[in-house]
């Protein structure tokens, strides 16, 4: 009934609906109301799911927090690639089948995810309205390998509440793999960033995690420190995946070991519309594998004024290289050079290998940033993308400035040189 009431009315204005519940005093209209709702945050990025007439979906805020299909088919296809690079010795795949904890279901996109590839799921939610519903989607999604149990993963039980350590809940499934996604807000709805005030409490949890599983998988907030986040996880650190997808840097992955004591990678990742490859960087042009260390001794390659003169190509690094930090090994690996220290834009003789990980733009021309330049690339470019980076003006002062309005004529890059000062660039993408 529930389903059928929102399939009718899921483009209705659900303040009228509110408004008018006596109308149908057969439906749980609060419930109606937040299936509806979340139903639209799940168009398009869980579609599956949003074509699905028969799931249900009680909390709005579960909706705007879960994975998306192809985040949930990333880290899926990861977890079946830790799996396999940590296989108990001896073991073939008809004998050791993948088991894999998910200890903060919500939603259970991910549950979902990974069990496509794992033989089994645990599922566990604190929240008996989630697990309700997971049980019922599951079931209507055929996903028949998720076990469900509504229970807090806590270091300290309260008797009177459903709770349980590490030990007691994983003691009897075995995982391979344990994958947590603590929540990013405090009892009072504030967001929060650090690890520690995150809920779970990995960094108090973590011993005893590994004592039931030698992989733990943390999904944490993109604003995360990556240097600090791997300072106090400490050595069991062994990857570190920066998920970007459409703009926009959407998670960061650690995969901790809790046989490894090496330095960890990082692996700045732009999903396409094939994730399932991406968490192997040998098969994909849409990832970059590097460590620390390697970032910290290449040098910087600062463009020389004849380096600018004879550039073909702007090189601008998406959300996922950015966030990783390697601008010295996209100098020190593919011959790019930066524009300056602080200006993360490089240019380049020919087209980059790292298309898939940024934007490349041909350069049209290139001239000092002043206001002759600034005229000519307004009149001859009325309708243009801008950008302005380091310079004495940001992207809409200088949008004003150039007389211009967003179209697909050229883009405009104004951005600072340590070689050769403020320049103007007007290029066209590849």
């Amino acid at each position: 009934m529930i389903a059928q009431f929102v399939q009718e009315h899921l483009n209705d204005d659900t303040a009228r609906l509110i408004l008018d519940r006596a109308k149908w005093p057969e439906i749980d209209i609060d419930l109606a109301v937040n299936c509806i709702e979340s139903r639209r945050k799940l168009k398009g990025k869980v579609q599956e799911w949003y074509d699905n007439p028969g799931l249900i979906f009680p909390l709005k805020l579960s909706a705007e927090q879960c994975s998306s299909s192809a985040t949930g088919t990333f880290k899926a296809a990861y977890a079946q690639s830790i799996f396999e690079q940590t296989r108990p010795t001896g073991t073939v795949e008809s004998d050791h089948r993948m088991r894999l904890a998910d200890l903060t279901g919500g939603y259970g996109v991910d549950s979902w995810s990974f069990s496509k590839v794992a033989d089994k799921v645990l599922y566990c939610e604190m929240l008996s309205v989630l697990c309700d519903a997971a049980r019922h989607n599951f079931a209507a999604l055929g996903a028949i390998n998720i076990q469900v149990e509504n229970i807090t993963v806590s270091t300290s039980c309260h008797p009177e509440r459903s709770e349980g350590s590490p030990s007691q809940i994983l003691s009897t499934f075995q995982p391979d793999i344990i994958y947590l996604d603590p929540a990013r807000r405090s009892e009072t709805g504030k967001k929060v960033f650090l690890i520690e005030e995150c809920t779970p409490d990995v960094l108090t949890l973590k011993d005893e995690l590994f004592t039931q599983s030698r992989n733990i998988l943390l999904k944490l907030s993109p604003m995360a420190d990556i240097t600090m986040v791997c300072e106090r996880l400490g050595k069991c650190c062994r990857e570190v995946h920066v998920v970007a997808m459409g703009g926009e840097c959407k998670e960061l992955l650690i995969w901790m070991d809790r046989e490894w004591s090496d330095e960890y990678t990082i692996t700045a990742v732009e999903l396409s519309s094939h994730p399932e490859l991406q968490c192997h960087p040998e098969r994909s042009e849409g990832s970059l594998r590097f460590t620390p260390s390697e970032e910290k001794s290449s040098a910087t390659a600062i463009a020389t004024k004849e380096d600018i003169a004879q550039a073909q190509f702007l090189f601008e690094p998406g959300k996922a290289l950015m966030k990783a930090g390697a601008f010295n090994t996209l100098c020190q690996r593919f011959g790019l050079k930066k524009l300056g220290r602080s200006t993360h834009y490089y240019i380049i003789g020919k087209e980059t290998p790292l298309s898939q990980l940024g934007k490349t733009y041909k350069i049209i021309s290139q001239s000092s940033l002043d206001k002759r330049s600034i005229k000519a690339a307004g009149q001859s470019y009325p309708k243009s993308e801008v950008t302005a980076r380091n310079i004495p003006m940001d992207t809409d002062t200088l949008r004003k400035k150039l007389g211009i309005t967003s179209g697909d004529d050229a883009h405009i890059f104004g951005l600072k040189s340590d070689t050769a000062g403020n320049l103007l660039f007007v290029t066209s993408r590849v």
